[in-house]
């Protein structure tokens, strides 16, 4: 059946707050998404259109972790689908998100489809254990792309549910394109994005995003069952500036699987690609270079540390900008450790896996950091960590023993590397590899955060909300 005639489940089913609203294509009105239209200016269109957003709900809710059922909830598997602009590994900690909760959906009995702005003829990024539709590339930094709405509205009907993952890009607002005038249930991760250290480092983007909400962002926030956060941390610092009591807000958590059984093998072939490192102590930077991951704060505090240790070693693995990473480079060089850094480029597969096996200790000196994969895979790895109080896990790790925290300036990271370089012994760096491992146990693994957007895709489908 073509899915533009399909029946929907959800249409003629008017959502709480939906009633009275005409959506775009609706009989007597212009659908003003179907002409191009910068994003501003459709905004506008939908208003003059007659779609506003739905009434709101009120309250902050936090769902216990045990959810219903799925055949109690909807007598049928869940279908589910996750939204986001690319697959693309180099984006960053969204696709890897949403590569992890699909792969741990599947067995809680749901199917879950992804859609994405890549090009079709692009990179197939095959790593997500799901269809993959890929309807892009969108126009322009924004990403506008009428294509996803129209296959968003076509599809509904198939799904329980739409995932938005992150924010502030069209794909975000297609969403709520796409279920408007049904009532098919729309939850929203922004994963880290609202994030109030953004609005203090960068107030122009800050003063654009604003202008983003008060035209298009908030209908998606309006209208979602849900918004999702990774910890308790990010949901807390989310409060402000944007959200407000009538915002549905609750922990979904976020974790990854368990490491490789060969991540011993791995790291000797970490030693072969990488031979420098061999028989050196590993301090591991892996993440993505960005000015607000701390990378200059890490290359000074080592500078004051290695010349007083020849064996210790610090590898920076991830990819960035070339111009950021040239810059980082010669203030290295600078400091007189071109042979001492290690530069890897962005690491993947059993190579990622021996890095973080391999090394002494991860560092991640960031600035903000919603969650931080890396320090949990390296944790997974039982590789102790030391972070950043503005690595929103920092408490969990702090309590269990997982690593160190410190502040982000310099002279608190270079006292928290002097101390890790000169004052531990190798039973205690061992004790630490067991309480690392033990954090990642207890707080971050992957089927905890699947079972709870299950539970709450589940319970929006049941009638219980």
């Amino acid at each position: 059946m073509n899915p533009l005639n399909s029946p929907n489940p959800h249409d003629g089913q008017p959502h709480a707050g939906d009633a009275g609203h005409r959506a775009p294509g609706a009989p007597g009105v212009r659908d003003p998404l179907a002409v191009s239209l910068p994003p501003v200016a459709a905004a506008f269109a939908l208003r003059r259109a007659g779609v506003v957003a739905p009434t709101p709900r009120m309250g902050a809710v936090a769902l216990p972790l045990a959810g219903l059922p799925i055949s109690a909830a909807t007598r049928r598997p869940l279908r589910v689908l996750h939204i986001l602009p690319s697959l693309d590994p180099r984006m960053g900690g969204v696709a890897e998100a949403v590569v992890q909760l699909v792969r741990h959906m599947t067995p809680l009995g749901c199917t879950s489809e992804v859609i994405t702005l890549d090009s079709p003829d692009g990179p197939a990024f095959d790593h997500v254990d799901a269809t993959v539709h890929r309807v892009g590339p969108g126009r322009g930094f924004y990403g506008l792309s009428l294509p996803l709405v129209r296959w968003l509205r076509a599809n509904r009907a198939r799904f329980d549910g739409f995932v938005v993952h992150g924010i502030w890009q069209f794909h975000s607002f297609a969403a709520w394109s796409g279920v408007v005038g049904s009532s098919t249930p729309l939850f929203v991760f922004p994963h880290g994005m609202l994030d109030p250290w953004f609005q203090h480092t960068y107030p122009k983007k800050h003063l654009k995003k604003r202008v983003y909400w008060a035209l298009l962002e908030q209908w998606v926030f309006n209208r979602a069952e849900r918004v999702l956060f990774t910890c308790e941390t990010e949901l807390e610092l989310a409060r402000r500036p944007f959200l407000s009591p009538r915002h549905r807000l609750t922990v979904n958590g976020f974790g990854i699987d368990s490491v490789p059984d060969d991540a011993d093998i791995s790291a000797e072939a970490f030693r072969e690609a990488f031979p420098a490192v061999r028989n050196k102590r590993v301090l591991l930077f892996l993440s993505r270079i960005h000015e607000k991951k701390g990378c200059d704060l890490l290359i000074d505090a080592f500078a004051a540390v290695a010349k007083y240790d020849q064996d210790l070693c610090l590898v920076i693995a991830g990819p960035g900008e070339p111009a950021l990473i040239e810059r980082l480079k010669q203030e290295a060089a600078q400091r007189g450790l071109g042979g001492r850094i290690v530069w890897t480029g962005m690491l993947g597969g059993a190579l990622k896996w021996g890095a973080l096996r391999a090394a002494e200790v991860f560092v991640l000196p960031s600035h903000q950091e919603n969650f931080g994969i890396a320090v949990v895979e390296a944790m997974a790895s039982h590789t102790p960590v030391i972070i950043t109080d503005k690595v929103n896990i920092w408490r969990e790790i702090e309590t269990d023993g997982g690593g160190w925290v410190c502040s982000d300036t310099r002279e608190s990271v270079t006292d928290a590397l002097r101390r890790w370089a000169f004052e531990t012994t190798p039973a205690s760096r061992e004790a630490m590899r067991e309480s690392a491992f033990s954090c990642y146990q207890r707080h971050f693994r992957i089927e905890a955060a699947a079972r709870q957007l299950v539970s709450n895709i589940s319970l929006a489908n049941s009638g219980s909300q």
